[in-house]
């Protein structure tokens, strides 16, 4: 075997691997390598919705029966039982508005959350930009979400509830809604790679955050002296925001609308650096 001289080890190029430092710059070098692998976001949402409902007898019905059970339930628990108000509206339809932006929150962070740990072959062997996994999990629950959304329409017709122009409003709040599931998203799985108490812990996080957002309840029945924490929540605010531009045909709260989006595209650069700092290193965590 030849020795390679040490005057050549010497002038030869030293590169060190390590996480990128926070900054936008990095953000933005993400976001146009991202591009670039746009197509695998199509393959990879193609893969989970046909993974989810192969072999099963009832298909994607399944995304309208899981809403319609959490609705019967609901209904006979907090309407019957506890006697909530529902602001004129009839309860089923008055829970199902909401059901269905919570169902695309809640769907989304707790598939994507363990996405990576769960594709850990595919990190093991092929680069690609990690997030396109936690994003197909995302998209995977917008479809689903417009499946279920057939249901509330069903409700609103079988109840007479007249659409209002307002219902134009649903874009927009759908869209940040979606942007917020991901900022979130993106931060537990990668969090999770590292710590796998995140997953652990997420059914819990999520039963408190759903009864920390107005499904189950008006928005009006929370105390005045919290609102303003409370308000904090963007799903809080989304959530009520599609109830009060779908049920009840009226225009969203923009100040509250204004915040939510604010929040949510602060919390979307912060978790997307956070993901993009510790994706150097996934590899050798999983």
């Amino acid at each position: 075997m030849m020795s390679v001289p040490s005057r050549t080890l010497a002038h030869r190029p030293l590169k060190v691997i390590r996480p990128p430092s926070l900054s936008l710059s990095m953000v933005v070098s993400g976001i146009r390598n991202l591009v670039r692998y746009s197509h695998l976001l199509y393959t990879f949402t193609s893969v989970r919705l046909n993974v989810r409902y192969k072999q099963s007898a009832l298909g994607w019905i399944w995304a309208m029966l899981q809403p319609l059970a959490l609705l019967i339930s609901y209904t006979l628990i907090f309407s019957r039982v506890a006697k909530l108000p529902s602001e004129g509206t009839p309860y089923p339809l008055f829970v199902l508005a909401a059901l269905l932006p919570w169902g695309l929150f809640a769907s989304s962070i707790a598939n994507a959350t363990t996405g990576i740990v769960n594709q850990y072959y595919l990190v093991m062997k092929i680069y690609f930009p990690r997030e396109i996994i936690t994003l197909s999990y995302i998209s995977a629950a917008v479809v689903d979400f417009g499946i279920a959304a057939v249901l509330s329409a069903g409700f609103m017709v079988y109840y007479g509830i007249k659409l209002t122009w307002n219902v134009l409003y649903v874009v927009p709040i759908l869209v940040i809604l979606a942007v917020f599931s991901t900022a979130v998203a993106l931060l537990l799985s990668a969090l999770q790679v590292r710590w796998r108490d995140i997953g652990m812990a997420m059914p819990l996080l999520l039963q408190v955050w759903m009864f920390a957002t107005p499904v189950v309840y008006p928005l009006q029945s929370v105390p005045v002296a919290v609102q303003r924490i409370y308000m904090l929540n963007p799903v809080a605010v989304l959530v009520d925001a599609f109830r009060r531009v779908t049920v009840h045909g009226q225009s969203p709260d923009f100040a509250l609308l204004g915040l939510a989006a604010s929040i949510t595209f602060v919390s979307l650069l912060a978790s997307y650096a956070v993901f993009k700092h510790m994706e150097a290193t996934m590899a050798d965590f999983i």
